[in-house]
């Protein structure tokens, strides 16, 4: 039995070369599979992960679309774009922090100690160190020749016309997003598309430009935008404005000029202003507001024109009616008066309902709308033309960030609705924009169609035509009615104005409108105004409109006439005399 086991486990020399060739056959053979297995049937997969830590992917900004506006029979750019370089890292392949961060810092002169830190950022790999710089100061800091350091262009908005239109054109913000005015309305249309650089990089990150696998997607540039501003058109408002502003003691301010039958805005403003090249520097948010498209206000009585319109066009007036005005009416608690300055009771006319500013007159106009009081019909009828027709309470769709609706009282639910209706007719207790306002008059007075507004005549070539909102706002009878009735009212007062002469051989009408400003606490103060002054100017028709704006005048006098009028007045003045108003034939 023993002798059997020790034949059973004795293994000679040349077994035991055989048992390990065997074994390394077999440890051959698994290398050789797993070497297949890898380098054949998983290939792809490891290329990829090979390609993922030695693929780079840059992205190539698009450059942003400039915009252009109209100077006489041309465009000039007033948006263009300024190449400057970003200065990033891959902290990864920075070995000695501090010696990189001072000879940065030397560079770009920067904090040194703030640079470190950066390079430091643990679990990224794309940092920013500085923007803005210079192609001079990324050619120095190419020249330094860190390993992981690098710049690339970037494009930045320049305003060459400085702080012009600035609330009308917005700025783009460190993101390249566009923020305010034209460049948020428009951001899709100016951005642009991105490039894509993938690129094939050595140890220590530096693409290698001459490798085949790169690939290369270019940039689509924004779109040129051209406006319907007129640059010489917008300096000279820009400077009316600002000092009619400084002679009525105010602060803040807008003026806009539309054309009557078009819709598109030849100028506007507001003031104070800023440069949207350094919009950084600003303290106050605020003076980025578009206020002529953005601030509703309770415009006064700039809206009787509307009313008289109103009236005339559903047959209850004609341009020649007289009534009794008993110079005030009783509305449930509350009682609608004139200022004592228009005289007492007596006999007047549609012309004295828009010379003398009657309160009465506009609330005995909303009384015939309701068959001689102020009801549930006369509310839904002057709702109507406020909303339907005027397009109060709603956007107007201007290429603008941030436009406001204003707001319109419910004609059906609420307290005291007819008290709010009678005080609407002279543009109390509803809010509107000096936009909306503009629009609105225009509809009155170029024969009864709503245009919307524009600030844009053309993208990349392409025209953009005026679009009409709604016709048939009034008749043309009632539409040449109300334009005649504001010529006349005009006429009798443009001393007042700021018109020292008045040039009959043009057709020139406006109102004023002076509202108290509304406490927070309700009511409102009783020694504060705002001043509007709404009208239009052309020919046999009216070709611009003009609205102005004064917030809280300090001037002596009514904040309309005293403030806002003589604003007015120049600005009237300025079209005649250099943009071809046409005159009577």
């Amino acid at each position: 039995m023993q002798s059997k086991q020790q034949f059973m486990f004795k293994i000679t020399p040349i077994v035991r070369i055989r048992i390990w060739y065997v074994f390394l056959l077999c440890v051959a053979s698994i290398f050789i599979i797993r070497l297949f297995y890898l380098q054949i049937i998983q290939h792809d997969y490891y290329q990829q992960v090979a390609l993922t830590k030695q693929l780079k992917e840059y992205e190539i900004p698009a450059a942003r679309g400039i915009i252009e506006a109209q100077n006489g029979d041309q465009t000039l750019p007033i948006v263009l774009n300024e190449i400057l370089y970003t200065l990033f890292a891959d902290p990864i392949y920075i070995k000695d922090h501090s010696e990189a961060a001072l000879k940065i810092a030397d560079v770009i002169a920067g904090d040194s100690g703030a640079i470190q830190e950066q390079l430091k950022t643990p679990n990224t790999r794309y940092v920013i160190l500085a923007k803005k710089l210079p192609k001079q100061t990324a050619e120095k800091i190419d020249a330094l020749g860190i390993p992981g350091v690098g710049t690339r262009e970037a494009t930045y908005r320049t305003y060459p016309q400085n702080s012009l239109a600035a609330q009308l054109l917005g700025f783009v913000n460190d993101e390249g997003n566009g923020v305010y005015g034209i460049e948020e309305a428009l951001n899709s249309v100016l951005t642009g598309t991105p490039g894509q650089v993938k690129a094939i990089t050595d140890a220590q990150g530096v693409p290698l430009a001459g490798n085949k696998d790169n690939i290369a997607v270019a940039p689509e540039q924004g779109k040129k935008v051209v406006l319907t501003i007129d640059i010489g058109m917008q300096q000279q408002l820009e400077e009316i404005l600002k000092t009619g502003l400084e002679e009525a003691i105010a602060d803040t301010g807008s003026a806009l000029v539309i054309e009557a039958k078009t819709g598109a805005i030849k100028a506007l403003a507001n003031f104070p202003t800023y440069n949207p090249s350094e919009y950084a520097l600003v303290e106050d948010s605020m003076v980025f507001n578009n206020a002529a498209v953005s601030s509703p206000l309770e415009i006064g009585s700039i809206m009787k024109p509307l009313t008289v319109a109103a009236a005339i066009d559903q047959g209850l007036v004609t341009r020649d009616t007289t009534y009794y005005d008993p110079g005030s009416y009783r509305i449930g608690d509350a009682t609608v008066k004139n200022v004592e300055i228009v005289g007492g009771v007596g006999m007047r006319s549609m012309e004295d309902i828009l010379r003398l500013s009657l309160n009465t007159g506009v609330t005995w106009l909303l009384m015939q709308m309701g068959g001689g009081e102020i009801n549930e019909q006369a509310r839904l009828k002057w709702h109507e033309y406020m909303t339907d027709r005027y397009q109060l309470g709603k956007p107007t769709g201007i290429e603008q960030g941030f436009e406001a609706s204003g707001s319109v009282p419910d004609p059906i639910n609420g307290f005291g609705l007819n008290i709010q209706y009678a005080n609407s007719v002279f543009g109390q207790g509803m809010t509107a924009t000096p936009l909306q306002m503009g629009l609105a008059l225009a509809s009155a007075v170029n024969g009864g169609t709503y245009y919307k507004p524009s600030l844009v005549a053309s993208v990349d070539g392409q025209a953009k035509l005026p679009e009409i909102k709604r016709q048939g706002v009034i008749s043309p009878s009632a539409s040449s009615d109300i334009k005649s009735l504001m010529e006349a009212a005009f006429e009798k007062n443009f001393q007042v104005y700021g018109m020292s002469t008045l040039r009959p051989e043009f057709g020139i009408g406006g109102k004023t409108g002076t509202a108290q400003v509304p406490n927070p606490e309700g009511g409102y103060y009783e020694d504060r105004y705002n001043g509007t002054f709404m009208g239009f100017v052309g020919g046999n028709e009216a070709e611009y409109i003009i609205v102005v704006r004064v917030d809280t005048p300090k001037v002596a006098g009514f904040a309309g006439s005293r403030a806002a009028g003589p604003i007015f007045g120049k600005l009237a003045n300025m079209l005649i005399d250099n943009f071809g108003v046409t005159p009577r034939q």
